[in-house]
C-alpha cells in the first residue's frame, strides 16, 4: 500500500453518490465489470478526468482515506505507474469529503477543489 498520500480520490457522477448515500456504500460499474473501483492519487486526476471526462458538469470527487476502507485497496501497475483499486465497495465512512469538480469553459480540468469547502 502506498501511504505517501493521506487520500485517494474517486470520479463519480452526483446521482451516483445520492444512489450510494441511500444504499449505505458505494459501488461502480467497473466493480462488476473489472472487479475493483478505480481510484487515483490526488496528483493523477487531473490526467484521469481529462482522458475519460473531458467536458462533463455532474462531477463529485470522493476524497477517500485509505486506512478507513473496509475493502482490500491495492495499488496496481497500470502502463509505466500505479493506480490505487478498492477491490470492493466504498464504505461511506471512508469518504471523508466530497467536493463539486467542474471543468473550465473548454471542458478541462485544471485544477483540484479545496476538499474542505464541500458539496453544500
Amino acid at each position: 500500500m502506498n501511504t505517501q498520500f493521506p487520500y485517494i480520490l474517486h470520479i463519480c457522477q452526483a446521482l451516483a453518490w445520492e444512489q450510494a448515500q441511500k444504499r449505505g456504500d458505494y459501488r461502480d460499474q467497473s466493480l462488476i465489470e473489472e472487479g475493483f473501483i478505480h481510484c487515483s492519487a490526488p496528483e493523477q486526476v487531473l490526467a484521469v478526468a481529462n482522458h475519460y471526462y473531458r467536458g462533463e458538469r455532474d462531477l463529485l470527487l470522493l476524497w477517500i482515506q485509505p486506512e478507513r476502507l473496509a475493502a482490500e485497496l491495492r495499488w496496481d501497475p497500470v502502463g509505466e505507474t500505479t493506480f490505487p483499486h478498492v477491490y470492493g465497495p466504498i464504505n461511506l465512512e471512508a469518504v471523508r469529503h466530497v467536493t463539486r469538480f467542474l471543468p473550465d469553459e473548454q471542458g478541462t480540468f485544471r485544477s483540484l477543489p479545496d476538499p474542505f469547502v464541500g458539496v453544500g
